[in-house]
């Protein structure tokens, strides 16, 4: 569902058509993760709904990564199994049961202004799920990832219906690149870039 973030400076925005956005995106990552890839249970929950293609960001990142088996990464929000306003507080309830020491990675689609359509951003703290469109639903994640998919301002709920599946599905397949080039390089084991039969990981180092 559309979120606002809770932090200002993003440690990372940029758009996914940006050459390399993937390794770039996964740089930043690994950078964040790395002091705490020890210490915690790591979850990525994947926010939004498969009834509107603009809210879908989420859920298809979501359903990438677990087709790819992500190493020491738990993925809530998928297309099959998705994470929106119904069931946000019972899933995330039920992360912190499971999970002795959880460090929640927040993924939502967004809103913005014509000239950022197609940025992602990386930040510290939690985002807070269909603020922009009025609804009160807890803030999510001790870090975040958006991705603004269509203009915002006006008929939010329409603009969201009415979004192009090809942008947002280029969108998700790059977050989800990235995620799954840090997780790997961050578990040592090797990965295939997606784009290049001769670029094993690790692509990068600290």
């Amino acid at each position: 569902m559309k979120s606002t973030r809770s932090s200002p400076d993003p440690v990372f925005c940029q758009s996914y058509l940006t050459e390399d956005f993937d390794v770039k995106l996964a740089h930043s990552l690994y950078l964040t993760l790395l002091p705490k890839w020890s210490k915690y249970d790591f979850i990525l929950l994947c926010v939004g709904t498969d009834r509107s293609t603009g809210d879908a960001l989420g859920p298809l990142v979501g359903t990438i990564l677990k087709q790819k088996k992500v190493p020491a990464l738990h993925i809530y929000g998928t297309l099959d199994e998705p994470v929106h306003a119904l069931n946000l507080a019972k899933t995330v309830t039920a992360i912190h049961l499971d999970h002795h020491h959880p460090f929640i990675i927040a993924i939502d689609a967004c809103l913005g202004k014509y000239e950022h359509v197609g940025q992602i951003s990386v930040g510290h703290g939690p985002l807070k799920p269909g603020a922009a469109v009025q609804k009160n639903l807890p803030a999510v994640g001790d870090m975040h990832i958006t991705g603004i998919v269509n203009v915002g301002g006006f008929m939010e709920y329409f603009v969201l219906q009415n979004t192009r599946l090809s942008i947002v599905m280029q969108m998700a397949t790059k977050i989800a690149d990235a995620i799954y080039l840090a997780c790997c390089t961050l578990h040592q084991q090797p990965a295939q870039h997606p784009f290049s039969q001769s670029s094993p990981t690790p692509l990068f180092k600290n």
